[in-house]
């Protein structure tokens, strides 16, 4: 194995944290990926991983190692690319994840604009709300919706959503119009919750953004069920602007509470690392934050 090779072998196993899961991304024996890492360790000279039968930990010389490694690679990526890119037009295969209802909506109808425009790529899209591990995953791009970032990630905004507070005409005249977050307890509330516990309703009051915990007549991990049971008139929603819009158009539901619309949540295109991207998701990102309004 030359030194780039044994340098990628090296950052995936670091990234991955298991023999076994890079041997099985790679379809070899888990034997091959120990002995390769293991070779490489007696040529440096140093211990650059700790292996236990639970984990993997990285060495004060592994870690050092690592980063240089990555620095390497992103030059060599950087390097080629350069070169290619002036000639070659995207290609290549892309794996996408997509929030259900945002993608469904928003984002597979550009898709075939994109596809026609660069003919050379095709697409395998995952529709799901679940929290995808880029890495372990081989997914290429994610799209997530967010108010905030965690540390390390690696994302470009491609747009804002606003959410909104709604309900049902016939609900609102029967049992009135709340004047004030506070008077959600009296009402009827529907509540997006991706698991069993309850998410709280987020408002904005007095210039602070809070969080109101209710308990919820209903609650669903998606929010076009949601939308529908306010719109038959089963209380009062707070939900994404693009699933309720044609709601809304139509008056068969009513913003409330408009003086208290939370902050905008972000749009991002998360992506596995900060190492060179390949020409194709590149194309898809700039695609995406035109389509989608960040295309400045």
């Amino acid at each position: 194995m030359n030194r780039l090779d044994a340098m990628n072998l090296f950052v995936r196993v670091a990234d991955l944290g298991s023999f076994a899961a890079v041997a099985n991304q790679l379809g070899v024996a888990r034997s091959v990926v120990t002995r390769q890492i293991a070779a490489l360790e007696e040529h440096l000279g140093v211990k650059l991983m700790v292996r236990t039968t639970r984990q993997l930990t990285l060495t004060t010389a592994g870690t050092s190692y690592l980063q240089k490694c990555r620095t390497i690679l992103d030059l060599i990526d950087a390097a080629e690319a350069d070169v290619m890119e002036e000639r070659l037009t995207p290609r290549g295969n892309l794996r996408v994840s997509l929030p259900l209802s945002f993608g469904l909506k928003r984002i597979a109808p550009l898709l075939p604009d994109f596809l026609k425009r660069y003919p050379d790529i095709s697409l395998a899209l995952d529709f799901t709300d679940r929290h995808v591990n880029l890495i372990d995953e081989g997914v290429d791009l994610s799209v997530r919706i967010t108010p905030r970032l965690d540390p390390g990630d690696v994302a470009r905004k491609l747009s804002e959503m606003r959410l909104l507070a709604v309900a049902a005409p016939a609900y609102l005249a029967q049992h009135g119009r709340p004047a004030d977050p506070s008077e959600l307890s009296a009402h009827a509330c529907l509540g997006y919750s991706p698991k069993a516990n309850n998410r709280p309703l987020t408002f904005q009051i007095d210039g602070q953004t809070e969080n109101i915990y209710l308990p919820f007549r209903l609650q669903a991990n998606n929010g076009d069920a949601l939308a529908e049971a306010a719109a038959q008139g089963l209380g009062i929603t707070l939900q994404p602007d693009f699933i309720v819009a044609d709601y809304l158009a139509s008056g068969a539901l009513e913003p409330v509470l408009e003086r208290f619309e939370p902050p905008p949540l972000g749009i991002y295109a998360m992506l596995p690392s900060n190492r060179y991207l390949p020409h194709r998701v590149r194309a898809l990102i700039d695609f995406l934050a035109a389509a989608l309004g960040q295309g400045a």
